[in-house]
């Protein structure tokens, strides 16, 4: 049985080890700013419970486990938060996305004249 606890728990801290390589190497290679915050934002927050889960599979049930699962549920809830903060202060401060550009629309004028009846 202890075999069996060792090797899930360090299975899941592998994965989460791992997930967090891949997100810091998303940080490094993703051109703009709202895709590295939305890498980051998703791999830490995995990276971080797979972590913990691995703790929480070798500990077994104490009070370690309970205030682990503390800090679990706190990363969960404040991850993303923080992740939407950054983003919003992007956006506000003007930064722009890299890429397609979807606030612009080729067809606009096209559409608007049609609900009209002008364009026929």
């Amino acid at each position: 049985m202890e075999l069996l606890i060792l090797i899930l728990s360090g299975l899941s801290l592998f994965i989460g080890i791992v997930a967090l390589l891949i997100g810091s190497f998303g940080l490094i290679r993703l051109p703009d700013v709202f895709c590295r915050i939305h890498a980051v934002g998703m791999i830490d927050t995995a990276g971080a419970s797979f972590i913990i889960l691995g703790m929480v599979i070798y500990e077994g049930f104490t009070l370690v486990t309970v205030k682990l699962l503390f800090v679990g549920i706190f990363l969960f809830f404040t991850s993303p938060i923080a992740t939407h903060a950054v983003a919003q202060v992007a956006h506000t401060m003007g930064v722009a996305p890299v890429g397609r550009n979807l606030t612009k629309r080729p067809f606009a004028k096209t559409t608007a004249s049609r609900r009209s009846g002008k364009g026929k």
